[in-house]
């Protein structure tokens, strides 16, 4: 964590994400171990500061994270490891639960703390001396460790309410035992502006370390309270992506970091990473299967939607007079009534270059144009993007079918008393060769992917490298009932250029569905061979 150097313009603000553990406490809210993964480096790609992976001893999957995430190469972030602080009566090295800190192996140790004196003598029933010295001993160990370490003072300002003086002794425990920097928690998320500038600026009369703040957003105002302890001297923002958590959610990092940029003239993350805010944001709303909310600030659907009359009018004369920001300042796009005035410039960013379109204005229109309708349909290609690249080719003239489908089926049997099994047969012709294969599966997309795999890896045994860790379906419009588009939505691995591939097919038939996403995804690997090495990347 930084220090409170620097003028308001040039002032560094750090961002620490916390969607991967406190995220996940979210109604609703669950994220595979691949999910958690893929999000990290999402996160690490824009400049995230901090990501928070999880809780090492709260469950296997998040023990397993903190394994596989060894393996990630982060460019910007620092990873924390997040957990409480030892146990009374407990030395802390003979602690489980720093045992599993230490072992998380994370260069950033998050200890979360009680500060609130009703939780230390009601909730944990420990004596106001022996939480004190819980506190010391937790971050003493991980400091020695050589580990940065963050102290989270929950119920901070409900305990600074109720009782100052002792709130103030456990920051100091943590300060005096080697914490880095100690962050300020609006844990039950009931604070006022007014009551979080009030403590905080209490707070640097009694600490030296830099201060972070951590709310929740139970009364609607995560996100002023956040800015109003940064005005006041906190040097970084805890929060999650979309505002995801327990009950009313964390504060939403996509409306705090554009806030900092663009409001308050601070440094957050990587340069160009506020651009890539809404790309971000939608991708995590896929990811962890929710549905994005239209009017968020700044990264919704909404946020720069005009209909028609007199706010259209002037839009078109004077785009400020109806917008408080650059939309394209967060990634984001205007739209007049159903249509957007603007886009293409997207469709260059991310493939010009590989396809040569960075200037032909004229393509990139068709591809928007061809995108537009796709999304009306009820396609999503943020978290589909292999799917995005299949589509390019195919309107730029790049692409050829590389095998004739003849007709696919499968059959469930599930009789009374019996195991239910399926089977899938898939017809096609590869370069004049007819395959009619028969494969059994754990239900008909099982079933569909493994008779697709059989019949075309005598032709093309490079589609064993491709394998599909994650499946999603949602359905696009509910109210048409069980006739309702679903959107499938599934995650490769392609184990030959350890780059993952998303595709996604959309269809009023779930089985049609899967059947796109699942043949996009070995089309563009294949494709992507022709291409050569060079051009491999998804």
């Amino acid at each position: 964590m930084n220090g409170r150097d620097g003028g308001p313009k040039a002032r560094r603000v750090e961002l620490y994400d916390t969607t991967l553990r406190d995220g996940t406490q979210g109604m609703g809210v669950s994220l595979s171990l691949q999910d958690k993964l893929l999000i990290a480096a999402r996160l690490d790609e824009i400049g995230m500061d901090y990501i928070e992976g999880g809780y090492p001893l709260s469950n296997p999957k998040d023990e397993a994270f903190f394994r596989e995430v060894r393996s990630m190469r982060f460019k910007n972030a620092r990873l924390a490891a997040f957990g409480m602080t030892r146990r009374r009566g407990t030395k802390a090295e003979d602690d489980e639960g720093m045992k599993a800190l230490l072992g998380a192996e994370t260069p950033v140790v998050t200890i979360v703390g009680k500060t609130w004196d009703l939780h230390v003598t009601e909730v944990l029933r420990v004596s106001l001396e022996e939480n004190l010295a819980m506190i010391a001993d937790s971050v003493r160990l991980c400091r020695q460790a050589g580990r940065e370490v963050l102290y989270d003072a929950e119920h901070f300002f409900d305990g600074c309410q109720a009782n100052a003086e002792y709130a103030f002794k456990t920051l100091a425990a943590a300060q005096e035992a080697g914490a880095t920097g100690i962050v300020l928690c609006d844990t039950n998320g009931g604070s006022l502006p007014g009551r979080i500038a009030k403590f905080v600026e209490q707070v640097k009369a009694h600490v030296s370390v830099p201060l972070g703040i951590h709310c929740h957003n139970d009364s609607g105002l995560a996100v002023a309270n956040t800015l109003a302890a940064i005005e006041c001297g906190c040097v970084q923002a805890q929060g999650t992506i979309n505002g995801i958590g327990e009950r009313c959610g964390n504060v939403d990092l996509t409306t705090v970091a554009s806030n900092l940029a663009l409001k308050m003239g601070c440094d957050v993350l990587r340069p160009g990473g506020l651009q890539k805010l809404t790309e971000l944001s939608r991708y995590v709303y896929e990811v962890a299967n929710l549905m994005p909310r239209d009017n968020q600030p700044y990264v919704g659907r909404g946020a720069f939607a005009h209909k028609g009359g007199m706010h259209v009018h002037a839009v078109r004369r004077i785009t400020r007079s109806y917008e408080h920001v650059d939309p394209e300042a967060v990634g984001n796009a205007r739209h007049v009534l159903v249509s957007e005035l603007s886009g293409a410039s997207n469709i260059a960013e991310k493939l010009g270059r590989k396809f040569n379109i960075e200037n032909d204005r004229k393509a990139q229109r068709k591809l928007l144009d061809r995108l537009q309708d796709l999304e009306n349909e009820g396609y999503m290609f943020e978290a589909a993007e292999g799917s995005f690249e299949l589509l390019c080719r195919k309107e730029l003239g790049l692409y050829h079918p590389l095998w004739k489908l003849h007709r696919y089926m499968a059959v469930i049997v599930n009789k009374e008393g019996s195991i239910q099994s399926t089977e899938a047969v898939v017809r096609l012709e590869v370069g004049g060769q007819v395959e009619h294969v028969v494969a059994e599966g754990n239900g008909p997309v099982d079933a569909l992917s493994a008779a697709l795999w059989k019949a075309l890896r005598g032709h093309y045994p490079v589609i064993d490298h491709i394998k599909l860790r994650d499946y999603k379906v949602r359905v696009v419009n509910s109210r048409a009932g069980t006739g309702a588009k679903v959107r499938v939505t599934i995650e490769f691995f392609d184990e030959q250029t350890d780059q993952w591939l998303n595709t996604v097919g959309v269809s009023e038939n779930i089985i049609d569905a899967s059947w796109r996403a699942l043949t996009d995804a070995l089309e563009l690997k294949l494709l992507m061979c022709e291409d050569g090495p060079e051009r491999a990347g998804y």
